[in-house]
């Protein structure tokens, strides 16, 4: 989620006389220079999950196994792996550029660790990167497919493999059909919403800014992919916990920032009294906070119950493959 920032406060250089470029225009190769440290922890987190998964999956405790027993050889599905190990590591980065970006668009803190033009480099840097691992997580699955359609031609195992993992509602097995899309849906949001923060000098400052809120959704869609379709998040057990743990500061900015526009046309107010707010605007400002708070109060009693949709592990887990109809 990219800051809402204004041209005397998005860290770029005061323009020149010389200089025709709008104040605040970022531009896109300069981010990609920035993003290489950023991108080369996350290939290193990814590297470390990936070790993770391999050896439970080795060791006969890994939870994908309990779910697809013919997965049990991690020297055969490591592009399967590592499909997860880029998926954990890109909702790790999502979810810490969405919060940098809740609490660089909401009120100013009195104090922050370093200032506001480092974090918001950092968010954007961090956007990035989170749509590159999103990508790859996405393409390694897809390659997994193509390696495992050994009975058709190599073009039609390409297309297999594509049209499953790229093209909405292609995929036919079991949980895939729904959370896939879900997944696809994140993926095609996510691009567009995050570059067009470097073209925002053409379509209007304030147009971006109705846009990007949609970034939100992205997240919300990560998260419910992995909770559909993560193996390792299936059951109700200590991952799934940490899960919904994680969402619950997300939900406090969200509500902080709804509560406390950094903007005052933003503010609830009471309806009519403000030129300009009509009374449906009002009435959707007015719900977004009655949800967000709801969304709170939910995730609290989600970790506190421990009801957080997990499944019960199977006595007898199924033999299912990749295209096998799981059991109802």
């Amino acid at each position: 989620m990219l800051p809402e920032t204004t041209p005397a406060d998005d860290g770029t250089p005061p323009q020149s006389a010389g200089d025709r470029r709008p104040a605040d225009r970022v531009a896109l190769s300069a981010d990609l220079r920035a993003a290489l440290p950023d991108a080369t922890a996350a290939v290193l987190v990814t590297a470390g999950v990936f070790a993770f998964l391999y050896v439970r999956m080795e060791s006969g405790d890994s939870a994908t196994v309990a779910v697809m027993p013919f997965m049990d050889d991690p020297h055969t599905y490591w592009m399967y792996l590592l499909s997860q190990a880029f998926g954990w590591s890109g909702l790790l980065w999502a979810w810490g550029t969405v919060m940098l970006g809740l609490l660089l668009s909401g009120p100013r803190p009195a104090r922050l660790p370093v200032s506001r033009q480092v974090l918001e480099r950092w968010h954007r840097t961090t956007s990035l990167t989170t749509m590159a691992l999103m990508f790859a997580h996405a393409l390694m699955f897809a390659a997994e497919l193509v390696r495992y359609e050994t009975e058709l031609a190599w073009a039609e195992r390409l297309w297999a493999g594509f049209a499953d993992s790229f093209v909405p509602g292609w995929y036919d097995s079991g949980t895939g059909r729904f959370a896939i899309p879900i997944g696809q849906g994140a993926l095609y949001l996510a691009v567009p919403l995050g570059l067009l923060f470097y073209i925002r000098h053409r379509i209007g400052a304030n147009t971006w800014r109705r846009l990007h809120r949609f970034v939100i959704v992205v997240y919300v869609l990560s998260v419910w992919h992995t909770l559909l379709y993560g193996t390792n998040v299936w059951y109700g057990e200590w991952p799934r916990t940490v899960l919904w743990l994680l969402q619950l500061p997300v939900a406090v900015l969200l509500l902080l920032r709804l509560l406390r526009p950094a903007r005052r046309a933003q503010s609830l107010g009471a309806p009519g009294r403000r030129r300009g707010v009509s009374l449906p605007g009002w009435t959707v400002r007015a719900c977004g906070r009655v949800a967000a708070g709801a969304v709170v109060v939910g995730l609290l009693i989600v970790v506190a119950s421990g009801h957080d949709g997990g499944r019960e592990r199977p006595a007898a887990p199924p033999s299912t493959s990749p295209h096998a109809p799981e059991p109802e």
